[in-house]
């Protein structure tokens, strides 16, 4: 196993466990290494950090996977690692796991680069670094206890390009997972593609955040879920006595499995509406017509894929806010989020806030919200947490 040496007093994020060694801090790099190789990381005067997966192409040259030094890189590791992970998933879901949920969230469970969701019968995972991809058939045979149908990979994300990688799917154990399939949440049925949807087929995520909106639905109420995907926060009003709902999305695929959703729920299209548009410019059109809604929803996707474009990022979730406050009735309803990590909570209040001001309306914020508990947060790995999101009401 060949070393990585630091430069002095570039061991203090290790030293706090934070997993991630970016190529600065590097005094000795391991002379040819494979991408991905699992490399011994030590200090300036050559003491032992941790284990980690080094990186020829990511400006993060090595992602930490132990910092004990007993520990060795092998089957038996990612067998432990998931285990413990399935353990955390069982409590915080009071031993009652739903039909889906996220078993491994990357770093946030010691496994950087992993992420595995179980659906029923199957796990859809990501292995977007490439320490991950060299080890793909370990995490797979760790996965299989949990997934007795088969192990299906989604690699088809942008980050592999930054680790060197291509992207891939298929097949890692057992059999290839149907194009459609379905589970209940909430008490809401859901049918998703794990082979071609978003993510790993479904936003996960926003379990608990769908079930407050369900929960704070006033019967009869009218409501915009805007960047709506499969319909998932729509039907959550839908089913806490929405009235109608119009859902507003750019991609056809999505609006029409929308359509399925609220077929497989009771729902009539006349009740659960779509409308396939640019969020951006609907919102406008909206306002210029002054129509009004009693909720609005706001799930955009990724605006800050980096730190650098944080600014152009701010002012687009501003936009986004101004218009749907202007187009709140007074007493309306506002559920608003970003999953952009660049984006932290702070900044994320200040832009509803300034949002708030131009559109000159009062608005009261009730609670924070965030990622579920099965997308597990780190005290050691702030960067974590990416999903945030306010539920707030206009009153005046």
């Amino acid at each position: 196993m060949q070393d990585v040496i630091l430069k002095p007093g570039k061991d203090r994020s290790l030293l706090r466990c934070h997993p991630w060694i970016f190529s600065g801090a590097v005094a000795k790099i391991p002379q040819g290494a494979e991408n991905g190789e699992t490399v011994r990381i030590l200090d300036s005067k050559k003491q032992f950090l941790a284990y980690g997966a080094w990186s020829n192409v990511s400006s993060i040259a090595c992602r930490v996977w132990s910092f004990e030094e007993h520990e060795l890189i092998d089957g038996t590791f990612f067998r432990k690692r998931v285990e413990k992970a399935y353990a955390l998933r069982k409590a915080v879901f009071h031993q009652n796991l739903p039909d889906a949920y996220r078993l491994i969230h990357a770093e946030s469970d010691g496994l950087p680069g992993v992420v595995a969701d179980i659906y029923p019968g199957y796990a859809v995972v990501q292995l977007s670094t490439a320490g991950a991809a060299l080890h793909a058939s370990e995490i797979a045979e760790a996965l299989a206890p949990y997934a007795p149908e088969g192990v299906y990979e989604r690699s088809d994300v942008d980050g592999r390009k930054r680790e060197g990688l291509e992207e891939k799917t298929g097949v890692l154990s057992g059999k290839m997972p149907p194009e459609y399939m379905e589970f209940t949440e909430n008490g809401i049925r859901f049918r998703f593609s794990p082979l071609s949807g978003h993510k790993t087929g479904f936003y996960l995520d926003q379990r608990i955040n769908r079930a407050a909106v369900k929960s704070e639905t006033v019967p009869g109420v009218k409501v915009l879920n805007c960047f709506c995907y499969t319909g998932g926060f729509g039907l959550a009003a839908m089913t806490g006595g929405a009235s109608s709902v119009l859902n507003v999305d750019s991609s056809g695929p999505a609006l029409a499995l929308a359509q399925e959703n609220a077929s497989l729920n009771g729902f009539s299209p006349d009740a659960f509406k779509i409308q396939n548009a640019d969020v951006f410019q609907f919102l406008r059109q909206c306002r210029d017509r002054a129509e009004k809604f009693d909720m609005i929803i706001l799930d955009p996707p990724k605006l800050a894929e980096s730190f650098a474009q944080r600014d152009r990022a701010a002012r687009a979730y501003k936009d986004l806010n101004l218009l749907a406050l202007k187009l709140l009735n007074p007493g309306g309803k506002l559920f608003t989020f970003s999953c952009s990590g660049a984006m932290d909570d702070d900044l994320f209040r200040k832009v509803l806030a300034s949002a708030a001001l131009d559109a000159g309306v009062l608005f009261r914020e009730i609670a924070f919200l965030a990622q579920g508990p099965d997308h597990a947060e780190c005290s050691f790995f702030p960067e974590g947490h990416y999903l945030k999101g306010i539920y707030g009401i206009r009153q005046g």
